[in-house]
C-alpha cells in the first residue's frame, strides 16, 4: 500500500530542556511538519509513504530531503524553487506555563508554489491513500486551489482521502478556515480533529465538556462526530481527546465514529517529553491501522498507544516501529527495562 502526504516542512529551532528563548544561546536544529510527520511515521511502520512539498534549492533544504530519504520516505516528488525553507521556533512548556510556537515561514517556498509544481495524475500514480492537513491550504490562496486540485485528482483515482483540520490561529481566521475547508471536506474520508478543531472551523462544539479545565463529555464528542458526518458524509470521524492537568501530564485518548458505532480508546496517562507531532503521530497510526485491514477498534487503539509513544519523543518525528507499539498495547506503559 502507497500513501501520498502533501504539506510545508519546516527547520525547527528549540531550546535544550525547558530554557526559554535566548535563555541559552544553543538551539537545536531539527525538521518536522504535520504531513511530513504522517509520512515518517508511516515509513517506520514500513508502508510505501511519499511526501510532497516545495523547497529551495539550498544546502538546508538538502539536508532537510537527505533526513527525509534516511527514514525511508519517498521525496522523489518533492518540487524544488522558491527562497526559503519556513522556520518555527519552538519554546517547551513546564507546569503551568504552556508551550509556545513563533513561526517565520511568510514567503517560504511552498507557500510560494504554483499550480503547475505539481502534476498529481503521476504523484498518485500507484497510491491507494492521500493524506493533508489544515494547515497547507492557510498558508495562500493559491494552495488552497492545489490541495482542492489534489484532493479531486486523488477521489477521481480511487484514493482514499484523510484530512486532520488542524487548525492554526496564527495563520489564519476562524472564517477563513470554515469557508475554504468546507469546500475540501466532500472530498475527504476520514476526518482527524481534536477537542478544539470542530468548534474553530465549523463551529461544531461538544456539549458538557471544558477544554480548559480539561474536562471531557463522551457523549458530547459523539454528537460531534455525528454532526459532522451529516454535514460532509465522511466514513470516519476520530477526534483525539486530551485531558491537560498541566503542560507536562496529560491523559491522552480518542474517539472513531463511523456513522453508526463510536469507539473510545483506552486512555493513557503521560509525563510528555515533547508534545509536538502527537496528533500526526496519531493519523499515522489510524492510516497503517486501515491500509493493513484493522477492524475501527484496532486501528483506533493502534494509532493512540502510538501517538502515545510520540510524547516520550523529542522532536517532531515519531521514532517507534510497529513492535514497541504492539508491545505498548501488550504490556501496558509501566517503562520497566526491556531486556
Amino acid at each position: 500500500m502507497r500513501v501520498i502526504t502533501f504539506g510545508e516542512i519546516m527547520l525547527r529551532f528549540a531550546p535544550e530542556g525547558y530554557n526559554r528563548l535566548f535563555q541559552t544561546p544553543v538551539f537545536n536544529g531539527t525538521f518536522g511538519g504535520g504531513e511530513a510527520n504522517v509520512a515518517v511515521s508511516l515509513a517506520n511502520f514500513g508502508v510505501d509513504a511519499g511526501f510532497v512539498t516545495k523547497l529551495p534549492e539550498n544546502p538546508i533544504a538538502e539536508a532537510c530531503v537527505r533526513e527525509l530519504r534516511g527514514f525511508g520516505v519517498d521525496v522523489s516528488n518533492i518540487a524544488r524553487g522558491g527562497e526559503r525553507m519556513g522556520v518555527y521556533y519552538m519554546e517547551k512548556g513546564a507546569s503551568c506555563r504552556p508551550s509556545n510556537v513563533i513561526y517565520d515561514r511568510a514567503h517560504s517556498s511552498i507557500s510560494t508554489a504554483v499550480a503547475s509544481d505539481f502534476d498529481w495524475d503521476k504523484i498518485f500514480d500507484g497510491a491507494d491513500w492521500f493524506h493533508f492537513t489544515g494547515i497547507t491550504p492557510a498558508l495562500s490562496d493559491e494552495l488552497a486551489n492545489i490541495t482542492l486540485t489534489a484532493v479531486k485528482v486523488a477521489k477521481s483515482k480511487g484514493l482514499s482521502v484523510s484530512c486532520d483540520l488542524n487548525y492554526r490561529k496564527k495563520l489564519w481566521s476562524r472564517e477563513r478556515t470554515g469557508m475554504v475547508m468546507s469546500t475540501l471536506m466532500p472530498y475527504v474520508d476520514l476526518c482527524i480533529c481534536n477537542e478544539e478543531d470542530a468548534k474553530d472551523v465549523f463551529n461544531i462544539s461538544a456539549d458538557g465538556t471544558d477544554i480548559e479545565k480539561g474536562s471531557l463529555s463522551r457523549e458530547g464528542y459523539k454528537g460531534v462526530a455525528k454532526k459532522l458526518v451529516e454535514r460532509f458524509g465522511f466514513k470516519r470521524v476520530a477526534i483525539t481527546l486530551r485531558e491537560s492537568f498541566s503542560a507536562n501530564d496529560n491523559d491522552w485518548s480518542a474517539m472513531l465514529y463511523d456513522g453508526v458505532e463510536a469507539h473510545f480508546s483506552n486512555k493513557y496517562s503521560l509525563h510528555i517529553v515533547d508534545r509536538v507531532g502527537g496528533g500526526d503521530s496519531f493519523g499515522a497510526g489510524l492510516i497503517y491501522g486501515f491500509v493493513n485491514g484493522y477492524s475501527n477498534k484496532d486501528a483506533l487503539e493502534f494509532a493512540v498507544a502510538s501517538s502515545a509513544l510520540k510524547h516520550t519523543i523529542e522532536g517532531d518525528f515519531n521514532r517507534v516501529s510497529v513492535k514497541e507499539v504492539e508491545s505498548l498495547l501488550k504490556n501496558g506503559g509501566s517503562g520497566r527495562v526491556q531486556r
